[in-house]
């Protein structure tokens, strides 16, 4: 049996749209519409008339995005589309295309807007989007070079910023909206009512994705997937992999048997608690596998980040083949990929950054059916679930860990020497974050092993050690994130620890890098 993506994911009938058009902010919309518990996925521009009206979306939003309409090959919007009678709401990029394709004019600007913006509104047009009494001046986050000089036949323009004559079009005979700005983003104060309004209000969107009804849509489609049949899950010690097989436990019982593979590349301590939360808490039967010595055989030599990740994939599945052998009516492999591990290993609308464990990692032979029941939900969506399914906090609220481990925080070839260097000094990092009550604030924050030596001195002595690069970020939902600001006396501690405590470490350093331009893991 060939490895194949029917998965287990929740997918209920009303759908909202993100038209991805290559915009930093497409999946950070597609998040908003989600916390207005509405259903909503990204798709890509490419995608026809035909092949919407067929999904039949309740709701369309067209993302921005970095080019201008002018410029040869600017991604276009199938111009059917616009006759399927779908409310549609264009952002930026998207409110141009709008104007651009339906016979308005989108003029070059000699300068862009950028940043916080005040918007004006237009108050003796009667604004649909803008709501019955709009506030005149409001805060708005413009990111923009071209603007809408002349609107399309049939819609009226409602507001205006400095720099954009038309910050606000619409036509609700046509049921279409558009804004020249970026209500997804924290920094415009009222961008969630207006996407609220444009959901609930303008769309006729139900509010029905709520906790219960993932779940509920979860443990429907797994049944259907699964059948009278069993399941294996690979347990990675992570939230992801805890709350998918929380939730097909919940769906089929004890035909689920969890395979924890310890590859040896776990944080401190993690291992023991996995066994703990599922063999004796969760009554989930367990299969706990020692194969430290196994991976680190394999991985000998191998320093390419992914082809350490392709190594590690396949002598999980190897093992997990191997530990699973006495359950032969086992056909199910339950996984705990999510959405942005989907964006980010490629898809048709994003080009692929970097292959996940969960997605990319795996053998082509493998004899299993994917289960994936987080496929289409966030971070934040994952821990919610979890903690409805009843799940302890500290599996829970676990920071994200990359299914490789520490072996894509060890930059170069990796040895059980750097491996045990480096799990103290990460379980310092994450000690001190827990002791200045900061592990609700950062979503991620660890310590990577440079594949370097620097000259240092200890005890009046040369020393000829590695360094140590601390990596702290904030982020919604890790398809964005932001450097923590981490107070210095914080970082003075971790760094004093780490060289004191650990052996083979002599310098300390901190991440300052945001995703984009790079990545939250190093490798």
């Amino acid at each position: 049996m060939s490895a194949v993506h029917a998965t287990a994911a929740p997918t209920p009938d009303q759908v909202v749209f993100v038209v991805d058009f290559g915009a930093q902010y497409a999946q950070l919309i597609a998040r908003r519409v989600r916390e207005l518990n509405v259903y909503s996925e990204i798709v890509p521009h490419t995608m026809t008339a035909a092949e919407m009206a067929a999904r039949g979306p309740a709701a369309i939003i067209l993302s921005g995005g970095p080019k201008s309409v002018h410029v040869d090959g600017a991604p276009l919007l199938d111009p059917a589309i616009y006759d399927l009678d779908i409310p549609t709401l264009g952002i930026c990029y998207g409110s141009q295309l709008i104007a651009h394709q339906l016979g308005g004019r989108v003029g070059r600007n000699d300068q862009g807007e950028y940043g916080r913006t005040t918007l004006t509104v237009d108050v003796d047009t009667p604004s649909s989007l803008l709501g019955p009494d709009p506030e005149p001046n409001q805060t708005v986050w413009m990111s923009h070079f071209d603007a809408i000089t002349d609107v399309p036949e049939g819609f009226v323009a409602c507001a205006s910023t400095p720099n954009a004559a038309v910050a606000v079009l619409e036509s609700d005979s046509r049921r279409m909206w558009g804004v020249q700005y970026h209500p997804e983003v924290r920094h415009t104060p009222d961008g969630m009512s207006l996407l609220g309004r444009f959901l609930h209000d303008l769309a006729g969107c139900e509010p029905t994705w709520t906790m219960g009804s993932i779940i509920d849509h979860s443990i429907e489609a797994i049944r259907a997937q699964v059948g009278d049949g069993r399941a294996i899950c690979g347990l990675s010690g992570g939230v992801d992999s805890a709350v998918a097989a929380a939730l097909v436990h919940a769906a089929i019982g004890h035909r689920l048997t969890c395979v924890y593979v310890d590859t040896g590349l776990m944080r401190k301590g993690e291992s023991e608690q996995v066994v703990e939360t599922f063999q004796r808490h969760q009554g989930i039967e367990l299969i706990h596998v020692r194969a430290g010595d196994r991976f680190l055989e394999r991985l000998a030599g191998v320093s390419e980040p992914e082809a350490k990740r392709k190594t590690i994939g396949e002598v999980f599945i190897r093992v997990f083949e191997e530990a699973s052998g006495g359950i032969t009516d086992a056909d199910f492999l339950v996984q705990g990929t999510l959405y942005p591990d989907v964006i980010e290993s490629g898809t048709a609308q994003a080009a692929k950054i970097k292959s996940h464990h969960n997605v990319g990692g795996l053998p082509e032979d493998l004899d299993f059916e994917l289960v994936e029941p987080l496929r289409n939900l966030f971070k934040d969506e994952v821990r919610q679930v979890g903690t409805k399914l009843g799940l302890p906090d500290e599996i829970v609220w676990r920071q994200p860990f990359p299914g490789p481990g520490l072996a894509v925080r060890i930059i170069g070839d990796i040895t059980a020497e750097k491996v045990s260097i480096l799990q103290e000094a990460d379980a310092i990092v994450r000690e001190e974050i827990a002791e200045a009550g900061l592990q609700r604030e950062i979503w991620q924050a660890f310590a990577v092993l440079a594949d370097i030596k620097t000259v240092g001195v200890m005890g009046d002595e040369r020393t000829y050690a590695h360094p140590v690069i601390i990596r702290a970020v904030t982020s919604d939902d890790a398809m964005t994130a932001d450097w923590a600001r981490l107070p210095y006396d914080l970082l003075e501690r971790m760094s004093n620890r780490i060289i004191n405590e650990v052996d083979g470490i002599n310098r300390v350093a901190y991440d300052i890098t945001s995703k984009p331009p790079g990545t939250i893991e190093w490798e």
